[in-house]
This record gives C-alpha cells, sequence and structure tokens, in this order.
C-alpha cells in the first residue's frame, strides 16, 4: 500500500486528486494539507510514503515545505506538481530535495505511474522537461568547488559518479568500464551512500556541482536529453536499475 499526503492550496484540485487515488487499489490518502506549514506539520505527523507537492501556495511554499520535509530525514519522498512549468522551478524543486516534478497536465497515469515510481525509489521528471533541466543547472550551478564527500569516494567510484552525470545507464556503464553490471550496481549504490544522494537525480545534480558533468553530445544525442534515462513514450520514471542495500537508487 502506497500512502500519500495531497498539498495544494486548492480545494477543489485536492478533491480531484483524492478521487482519482482513492479509486485505485494500493493506493491510500492518508491526509492533506493547504499549504506548505500545514505540509511539514502532516507529514511528520502521518510519515506517508509520497507527498504530492504544490508549489505556489499562500505562506511557506511548496519548495520551502520540500527542503523542510526532506531535512528531517524522513522516508517520505516529494512528488512536486504543478500548473507551472517554468525551468526555475524545476530547478529549484529537485534542489530542494524533491524526488520527481510533474504538471498538472499529465495524464492520470502518469501521475499514477509517478507515485509509485517515486514511493518504489525511482526519481520522475516530465518528459517535456528534461531536455531544459541539465541546462539549468549548468546556468545556475555554483562554480565547481572540491566536496569532502568526493574524497570518500575511491577512484573507481569517482568514475562511476562522473558517468551517471553524463547519463550513462548501468549497463552502458559496464560496457564502457569493462565490468560487469552487477558491479556497476554495487559501485552505484556506494557512490549514493557515499555522497548522500538519495536517487539517480540527485547525484547527477551532486556532479555538476562539481564541474564533474556539463551537457555535451554524445551518440547524437546532449546530455541534457539522456542524462535522466528512461523518458521513452509516456514514460516518465528514471529506470530503477538497482537498488542500493540501505534503500536507495542505484
Amino acid at each position: 500500500m502506497t500512502t500519500v499526503l495531497i498539498v495544494d492550496d486548492q480545494p477543489l484540485q485536492r478533491y480531484g486528486f483524492r478521487m482519482l487515488l482513492d479509486s485505485v487499489p494500493g493506493t491510500d490518502v492518508v491526509g492533506e494539507a493547504a499549504h506548505g506549514a500545514e505540509a511539514v506539520r502532516r507529514a511528520a505527523q502521518l510519515r506517508p510514503d509520497v507527498v504530492l507537492m504544490d508549489i505556489r501556495m499562500p505562506g511557506m511554499d511548496g519548495i520551502e515545505a520540500t527542503r523542510r520535509i526532506v531535512a528531517t530525514g524522513a522516508r517520505s519522498r516529494v512528488l512536486v506538481l504543478t500548473t507551472f512549468d517554468l525551468d526555475e522551478y524545476v530547478h529549484a524543486a529537485l534542489r530542494s530535495g524533491a524526488s520527481g516534478f510533474l504538471v498538472k497536465d499529465a495524464r492520470p497515469d502518469e501521475l499514477l505511474a509517478g507515485i509509485r515510481a517515486v514511493a518504489g525509489g525511482d526519481a520522475v521528471i516530465a518528459p517535456a522537461l528534461t531536455r531544459r533541466l541539465l541546462d539549468e543547472f549548468a546556468r545556475y550551478g555554483s562554480a565547481p568547488t572540491d566536496d569532502p564527500r568526493v574524497d570518500r569516494l575511491t577512484e573507481r567510484e569517482r568514475e562511476i559518479l562522473v558517468a551517471i552525470g553524463e547519463g550513462w545507464t548501468n549497463g552502458e556503464i559496464a560496457a564502457r568500464l569493462v565490468l560487469s553490471e552487477s558491479t556497476v550496481k554495487t559501485h552505484v549504490g556506494r557512490v549514493l551512500a557515499k555522497t548522500g544522494a538519495r536517487d539517480r537525480v540527485q547525484a547527477v545534480i551532486f556532479a555538476y556541482d562539481l564541474g564533474l558533468a556539463r551537457p555535451s553530445v554524445r551518440r547524437g544525442r546532449s546530455t541534457a536529453d539522456h542524462c535522466l534515462p528512461g523518458f521513452r513514450g509516456s514514460s516518465t520514471a528514471v529506470p530503477q536499475d538497482s537498488v542500493a542495500r540501505d534503500g536507495r537508487t542505484a
């Protein structure tokens, strides 16, 4: 059973989301919140698997609420859902620790798939936003700096982090570095654990902030296209190549 907290300042929107989610077996709406501060309180009380988070709300907005929920270290994952698909919101939402970002014109099946994916440890981003996303990180990201977390990585793990930042899947990393895919999965899990990344998207952000990855053209596609693999057709989830023992997506 996937438990969900719905956060939106519009009562009709909350009602619509609740009706949809209540109609799906295996999904349980455990509560609602009308603004960010209430979302933070209710997330702490209810500990839902997924917080379906609006961005523009009176008082504390969804970005700050996401940041506070993630900062508690709770297991709840945040899926941002908004009518605004502007780049700065995608950038801010993911930087705040959100596990996904969908716009409200997504089809019901896309929303349900996104909730299941986030609950399962995957990262979700609306397909229309993937090309622009990494360009935003390149534009707004801070200048490359040293980070003690990189020092925790072995030379091989650093190679894996760079490959993740460049958008390689586990299978592609295995072929590139002449490793078995199971070995790559183990390395990816260790990279996520040592860098504190909740999923591959957060690892990509980490690599970009350190200057280890930048948009580039590869095999006819840019890194911005390929960095979050799996966006084909209506799919929105970064494929879960593996899950590390600590529960992080590998």
